[in-house]
Protein backbone atom coordinates (compact mmCIF):
# COMPACT_ATOMS: atom_id res chain seq x y z
CA UNK A 1 0.00 0.00 0.00
CA UNK A 2 0.89 3.63 -0.77
CA UNK A 3 2.35 5.46 1.94
CA UNK A 4 2.67 2.24 4.41
CA UNK A 5 6.53 1.69 5.57
CA UNK A 6 6.69 -2.12 6.30
CA UNK A 7 8.26 -3.65 9.33
CA UNK A 8 11.91 -4.40 9.08
CA UNK A 9 13.94 -7.33 9.46
CA UNK A 10 15.38 -6.29 12.51
CA UNK A 11 11.74 -5.20 14.10
CA UNK A 12 10.95 -8.53 13.71
CA UNK A 13 14.34 -10.27 15.02
CA UNK A 14 13.49 -8.23 18.13
CA UNK A 15 9.77 -9.15 18.42
CA UNK A 16 10.85 -12.87 17.76
CA UNK A 17 13.62 -12.68 20.38
CA UNK A 18 11.23 -10.93 23.17
CA UNK A 19 8.10 -12.95 22.47
CA UNK A 20 7.23 -15.92 25.10
CA UNK A 21 3.69 -16.24 24.21
CA UNK A 22 1.58 -16.56 21.10
CA UNK A 23 -1.68 -17.00 20.47
CA UNK A 24 -2.86 -18.69 16.98
CA UNK A 25 -5.93 -17.41 16.10
CA UNK A 26 -7.58 -20.10 13.45
CA UNK A 27 -5.44 -22.80 15.00
CA UNK A 28 -6.51 -26.51 13.45
CA UNK A 29 -6.32 -30.08 14.67
CA UNK A 30 -6.17 -31.08 11.09
CA UNK A 31 -2.36 -31.52 10.43
CA UNK A 32 -2.81 -30.42 6.63
CA UNK A 33 -3.47 -27.17 7.71
CA UNK A 34 -0.87 -24.05 7.41
CA UNK A 35 -2.05 -23.54 10.91
CA UNK A 36 -0.72 -26.48 12.54
CA UNK A 37 2.31 -26.58 10.80
CA UNK A 38 3.23 -22.74 11.83
CA UNK A 39 1.85 -23.53 15.25
CA UNK A 40 3.78 -26.90 15.26
CA UNK A 41 7.16 -25.17 14.04
CA UNK A 42 6.63 -22.52 16.85
CA UNK A 43 6.11 -24.56 19.58
CA UNK A 44 8.42 -26.62 19.27
CA UNK A 45 11.08 -23.34 18.72
CA UNK A 46 10.41 -23.31 22.77
CA UNK A 47 7.72 -20.31 22.27
CA UNK A 48 4.30 -21.08 24.61
CA UNK A 49 1.14 -21.25 22.39
CA UNK A 50 -2.84 -21.17 22.67
CA UNK A 51 -4.58 -21.76 19.91
CA UNK A 52 -7.89 -19.56 19.36
CA UNK A 53 -10.64 -21.41 17.57
CA UNK A 54 -13.85 -21.87 18.94
CA UNK A 55 -14.86 -24.69 16.44
CA UNK A 56 -11.89 -26.83 17.24
CA UNK A 57 -13.18 -30.25 17.94
CA UNK A 58 -10.42 -30.63 20.36
CA UNK A 59 -9.37 -29.00 23.81
CA UNK A 60 -5.59 -29.52 22.88
CA UNK A 61 -3.74 -29.47 19.30
CA UNK A 62 -0.19 -31.59 20.35
CA UNK A 63 0.11 -30.24 23.68
CA UNK A 64 -1.26 -26.92 23.12
CA UNK A 65 -4.22 -25.56 24.78
CA UNK A 66 -7.10 -24.35 22.23
CA UNK A 67 -9.32 -21.61 23.60
CA UNK A 68 -13.13 -19.99 22.05
CA UNK A 69 -11.56 -16.53 22.44
CA UNK A 70 -8.35 -14.35 22.80
CA UNK A 71 -9.84 -12.90 26.31
CA UNK A 72 -9.36 -16.40 27.31
CA UNK A 73 -5.80 -16.58 27.03
CA UNK A 74 -4.43 -16.84 30.76
CA UNK A 75 -1.40 -14.89 29.66
CA UNK A 76 -0.16 -11.66 28.45
CA UNK A 77 -0.06 -12.32 24.86
CA UNK A 78 2.77 -11.21 22.71
CA UNK A 79 1.83 -12.14 19.43
CA UNK A 80 -1.38 -12.62 17.61
CA UNK A 81 -0.68 -15.02 15.02
CA UNK A 82 -3.88 -15.09 12.81
CA UNK A 83 -4.77 -17.89 10.20
CA UNK A 84 -8.04 -16.07 9.01
CA UNK A 85 -10.04 -14.54 5.66
CA UNK A 86 -8.82 -11.01 5.68
CA UNK A 87 -12.69 -9.82 6.84
CA UNK A 88 -12.36 -11.40 9.48
CA UNK A 89 -8.92 -9.88 10.35
CA UNK A 90 -10.50 -6.29 11.60
CA UNK A 91 -12.04 -8.02 14.57
CA UNK A 92 -8.94 -10.77 15.59
CA UNK A 93 -7.20 -7.18 15.67
CA UNK A 94 -9.62 -5.37 18.02
CA UNK A 95 -9.44 -8.68 20.50
CA UNK A 96 -5.95 -8.72 20.17
CA UNK A 97 -5.54 -4.57 21.11
CA UNK A 98 -8.18 -5.37 23.78
CA UNK A 99 -5.72 -8.17 25.38
CA UNK A 100 -2.94 -6.69 25.21
CA UNK A 101 -0.82 -7.83 22.21
CA UNK A 102 2.53 -6.34 21.10
CA UNK A 103 1.80 -7.56 17.83
CA UNK A 104 -0.67 -8.41 15.32
CA UNK A 105 0.45 -10.63 12.73
CA UNK A 106 -1.43 -11.45 9.24
CA UNK A 107 -0.17 -14.88 7.54
CA UNK A 108 0.71 -15.10 4.28
CA UNK A 109 -1.98 -14.10 1.97
CA UNK A 110 -3.64 -11.97 4.30
CA UNK A 111 -4.30 -7.93 3.85
CA UNK A 112 -6.40 -5.69 5.64
CA UNK A 113 -5.88 -2.18 5.94
CA UNK A 114 -8.84 -1.79 8.55
CA UNK A 115 -6.95 -4.37 10.87
CA UNK A 116 -3.70 -2.23 10.07
CA UNK A 117 -5.66 0.67 11.07
CA UNK A 118 -6.97 -0.78 14.24
CA UNK A 119 -3.68 -1.87 15.27
CA UNK A 120 -1.50 0.78 14.67
CA UNK A 121 -3.97 3.01 16.45
CA UNK A 122 -3.62 0.67 19.88
CA UNK A 123 -0.17 0.77 19.57
CA UNK A 124 0.50 -2.79 18.11
CA UNK A 125 3.46 -4.15 15.80
CA UNK A 126 1.54 -5.04 12.83
CA UNK A 127 2.94 -7.42 10.28
CA UNK A 128 0.96 -9.12 7.17
CA UNK A 129 0.96 -10.85 4.35
CA UNK A 130 3.78 -13.05 5.89
CA UNK A 131 5.07 -16.55 7.50
CA UNK A 132 5.96 -16.60 10.71
CA UNK A 133 7.35 -19.55 10.61
CA UNK A 134 9.43 -18.35 7.25
CA UNK A 135 10.77 -15.43 9.30
CA UNK A 136 11.65 -17.04 12.23
CA UNK A 137 13.57 -19.46 10.38
CA UNK A 138 15.12 -17.12 8.34
CA UNK A 139 15.78 -14.37 11.05
CA UNK A 140 16.75 -16.77 13.72
CA UNK A 141 16.90 -20.37 12.69
CA UNK A 142 15.06 -23.57 12.70
CA UNK A 143 17.33 -25.35 15.88
CA UNK A 144 14.30 -27.00 18.06
CA UNK A 145 13.97 -25.09 21.17
CA UNK A 146 16.63 -22.16 19.63
CA UNK A 147 15.53 -18.79 21.58
CA UNK A 148 17.09 -15.90 22.57
CA UNK A 149 14.57 -15.50 25.53
CA UNK A 150 15.54 -16.56 28.78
Amino acid sequence: MPGVIPVTDDELRDLLRQTKVIAVVGLSANPDRASNHVAWYLHHQGYRLFGVNPNCPVPEVFGVQVLASLDQVPEPIDIVDVFRRPEHTPAAARDAAAAGARALWLQLGIRSPEARAIAEDAGLLYVEDRCLKVDHARLLGRAAGRRAVS
